[in-house]
């Protein structure tokens, strides 16, 4: 194992040849010394599901390779989730147990790490739910997790973990073991886990999305115009929002990923400036697998006032009611055509993946640290809900107005042009 030094921050940097370990192994690998970056003696927190569980053990034994001081495994069943929809009183839904909101507390004041598996396992399992029930249970999400993100204390990573459920709606056209083949080619292709040195990969595309999100501070926008099929949006920033790419710091300094692929450069917008109508470009999963597609809303004063989505439209409607902030911008994101993913022309049906592949805006929770000023920060959306969904692609363009009432075009065929 070596250890680099990034911007003054400790990184250790190892990826283990394909010719002494299996795809899990690398994948285990990557996401704990290069995205979550484990350090010795900390508490690392493993969430999945059931058919993740290869790769949730992978990942506990290179955390204890790492110098984990203990793994805490959390196994969340779908299938379970289903259960309680179907038959559980309908006003216990949105009761969520304190213990499960207390590990996330606890494991932030214990300054350890998080990772999160990706990957719908058992698509299509809540069709026949009643979708306003659906709406109601968050789980696996919870309020902890979104504010131990928000206050930095933990290092953390999401990443993509291949299933054959998964697997089966990526890749219909293929059947059981070819479908997981070929999506695991396709995780190792964007996770770069093809690459000679993976983490040299990572490191020079995380180095261009830096420059490119310095590169759009240095514009003092004051607000992003999306045009394109169905799509006419104005999203408006806050004087003092900052940009920035999926490479973070805890408060103690200690570098991380968050999110493995990350292709993206995102900021805090102004909740209360989003006007005009937009068109999901791709499906979105809500928290536990629920699907929504198809979808179509409409902003006037900063609020979601109109949604319509040919699929999920009540349960995402019963999700975003949750709160006053449940239908507002917390976030939005650029991705440009530089990436891996929208190249490939799939439909991963997994957010952390199909964000990456375009252009989006989240419902709900609004990133602190993505605004300098601490009168903006006061005004930045809050929610219990962050819901990212996908609203670009080459067909969208992307223009913005500076403070002074010029306008410069930011992305054109998924392109930046500045």
């Amino acid at each position: 194992m070596g250890v680099e030094e990034a911007n003054g921050l400790r990184f250790a940097i190892v990826v283990r040849s394909p010719a002494v370990s299996t795809r899990a192994d690398r994948l285990a690998e990557l996401t704990v010394r290069f995205g979550t970056n484990v350090q010795p003696g900390q508490v690392v927190l493993v969430a999945g599901e059931p058919e993740q569980l290869e790769l949730v053990r992978a990942i506990a034994e290179e955390a204890y390779r790492a110098g984990a001081k203990f793994v805490d495994t959390w196994i969340f069943d779908p299938y379970v989730k289903r259960s309680r929809l179907l038959h559980a009183p309908e006003d216990t839904l949105d009761w969520v147990p304190p213990w499960y909101g207390a590990r996330q507390t606890e494991i932030g004041e214990l300054r350890g790490a998080r990772i999160a598996l990706a990957g719908d396992t058992a698509v299509g399992i809540f069709d026949d739910v009643d979708p306003t029930r659906s709406g109601k249970d968050r789980l696996p999400m919870t309020q902890e997790s979104l504010r131990v993100t928000n206050e930095q204390t933990t290092n953390w990573c999401v990443v993509p973990a291949p299933s054959p459920g998964w697997a089966a709606a990526v890749h219909p056209e293929l059947g059981g073991d070819a479908a997981l083949e070929r999506l695991w080619d396709d995780v190792e292709h964007i996770l770069r886990l093809d690459e000679p040195d993976p983490v040299a990969a990572w490191e020079a595309r995380i180095a261009e999305l830096n420059e490119r999100a310095a590169a759009l501070g240095e514009l003092d926008l004051d607000s992003l115009r999306f045009a394109g099929p169905g799509t006419d949006l104005t999203v408006g920033l806050l004087p003092s929002s900052i940009w920035f790419a999926g490479d973070f710091t805890t408060g103690d300094g200690l570098r991380h990923m968050p999110n493995l692929p990350t292709e993206e450069v995102f900021t805090t917008p102004d909740p209360e400036r989003t006007e005009g109508h937009v068109a999901s470009t791709k499906p979105l999963l809500l928290p536990g697998g629920i699907s929504v597609e198809g979808l179509r809303v409409r902003f006037a004063g900063g609020r979601a006032i109109e949604l319509e989505a040919e699929v999920g439209e009540d349960a995402l409607r019963s999700y975003a009611a949750v709160d006053d902030g449940g239908s507002r911008l917390g976030e939005v994101a650029l991705v440009d055509g530089r990436g891996r993913i929208g190249k490939l022309g799939t439909v991963f049906r997994t957010t952390l993946i199909d964000e990456n592949a375009a252009s989006h805006i989240a419902l709900g929770s609004a990133y602190p640290f993505a605004v300098g000023d601490e009168a903006d920060r006061a005004r930045m959306n809050q929610s219990a809900i962050h819901v990212d969904f996908m609203i670009g692609g080459d067909e969208v363009e992307v223009t913005g107005t500076t403070r002074s009432g010029d306008e410069i075009a930011v992305l054109r065929a998924g392109s930046w042009q500045f």
